[in-house]
């Protein structure tokens, strides 16, 4: 279901070279389909190349590299982008990716809006839309979702039909031995099996289904602020709460999916479990921190304590017990703060102190080179620089923490990264 992220540097091995011990050497059609794969990871990472520029940077010789090219070219993978001019010697042919080789789809199921993209396998977005959520059920959630679907396809000017990979970014983890995705937060009814479904019955059996958080870590390695980082973390702050972690340059999902499922720390109040008359108010409801916001157990068990706590309805409850029940949105507390109002800023202390808290347990664990906020609460003005004075009187050491560099479309741009690798592998896999 998931795409590797990482690229392999495979040699031109001659057959005698192969080693000894009882090892067969390669048939020579498994050597070339990795010739061919190589010089297409050339091409689509720096292209355009010439046929000596490829057997430079791979190692190949020079009539393997021409052998390989005639056979990309002929399966429509690559093309002719031009020739070298002003320089000595033979005018140089220069070879790209043949953009309309495929075309995938990303699209991100939000608690609000629905967002998506098609872009070609050259990496150029077509076509992006946002649209509102209107439905109510589950079954229109996915019909809207395909309409915007098919809309997008509309405005590339293809059909669906034409469509390599899809890629969908959804709260939650999918649980291959139930069919179904769990830990889906407050998206209604998304943790039914009547959820992967219906996706799968309009999307095909070409469609994956990846965890936003995840999708959004995946658009800061390729393309925002992770790029150089290794190890690093996206959090996402907003409407929900979530983590994508990166290892090594690997996108880390852990054994069972769940590694990024920050809403579940147990920070922000105790969940409901530990609830007892010290932490309840008698009535089986849980308070929340030193401001005693009251928590539903039901939304706590459902969602997670730190979710309950911190995401952006939270805020603005923490807002409500302090008195600024005016406030109906974060955006109303962080611009009230902003204004001056010290009520508001404390609601906005407290609220970077809960999600540093929560970065403080990654750093003791994984220790990351970077943190990279995001979402809109992640990516309120001066909210980064609030959560990283916090983690300085609690964290062990202190990694740099960044805004993203994506606006509301990081999830859709990691769905696009992950459908454009997974249809590259694809189409390497078909060829003759």
């Amino acid at each position: 279901m998931h795409a590797n992220r990482g690229r392999g540097t495979v040699a031109e091995v001659p057959v005698d070279t192969m080693p000894p011990g009882g090892l067969t050497a390669a048939r020579p059609a498994l050597i070339r389909a990795l010739n061919e794969q190589l010089l297409l990871d050339h091409i689509r990472s720096s292209g355009p190349y010439s046929r000596a520029d490829l057997a430079r940077v791979s190692g190949l010789s020079k009539p393997t590299v021409s052998l390989a090219l005639a056979n990309l070219e002929r399966a429509g993978l690559v093309r002719l982008a031009g020739q070298r001019t002003g320089m000595p010697g033979r005018i140089a042919l220069l070879y790209e990716v043949r953009p309309e080789a495929g075309f995938v789809l990303g699209l991100d199921i939000g608690l609000r809006y629905l967002r998506g993209a098609v872009a070609d396998l050259a990496g150029e977005v077509r076509v992006r839309l946002s649209v509102p959520v209107h439905a109510t059920t589950l079954a229109d959630r996915v019909a809207e979702l395909v309409a915007l679907a098919d809309e997008l396809c509309a405005r590339a000017g293809i059909t669906r039909a034409e469509i390599t990979q899809t890629v969908v970014g959804s709260p939650g983890v999918y649980d291959p031995q139930r069919d179904l995705m769990a830990l889906t937060g407050c998206l209604p009814g998304w943790d039914q099996p009547e959820a992967v479904a219906r996706l799968r019955a309009a999307f095909g059996p070409a469609l994956a289904i990846e965890n936003d958080a995840d999708a959004a870590a995946l658009a800061e390695r390729a393309l925002g602020v992770g790029q150089e980082a290794d190890d690093f973390a996206y959090v996402h702050v907003g409407s929900g709460i979530g983590m994508g972690l990166v290892l090594g340059g690997r996108l880390h999902r852990g054994v069972h999916g769940v590694a990024g499922e920050i809403a579940f720390l147990p920070v922000g109040g105790d969940p409901r479990p530990w609830a007892d008359t010290e932490t309840g108010n008698g009535d089986g409801r849980v308070t929340a921190g030193t401001e005693g916001v009251i928590m539903d157990p039901a939304e706590v068990l459902r969602r997670g304590t730190l979710e309950t706590a911190a995401a952006a309805d939270g805020v603005v409850r923490a807002a409500r017990r302090v008195g600024l029940s005016g406030l109906t949105t974060a955006q109303d507390v962080f611009e009230a703060a902003a204004a001056g109002d010290k009520r508001a800023a404390a609601v906005v202390t407290g609220e970077a102190r809960l999600i540093a808290a929560a970065i403080c347990c990654l750093i003791s664990v994984v220790d990351p080179s970077l943190i990279v906020l995001g979402g809109g609460i992640g990516q309120a003005p001066g909210f980064a620089e609030a959560v990283t004075r916090a983690l300085e009187e609690i964290a062990p050491v202190l990694p740099e923490v960044k805004v993203s560099a994506h606006g509301t479309d990081v999830v859709v741009d990691g769905c696009l990264a992950e459908a454009t690798a997974m249809a590259w592998t694809q189409l390497i896999a078909a060829l003759p």
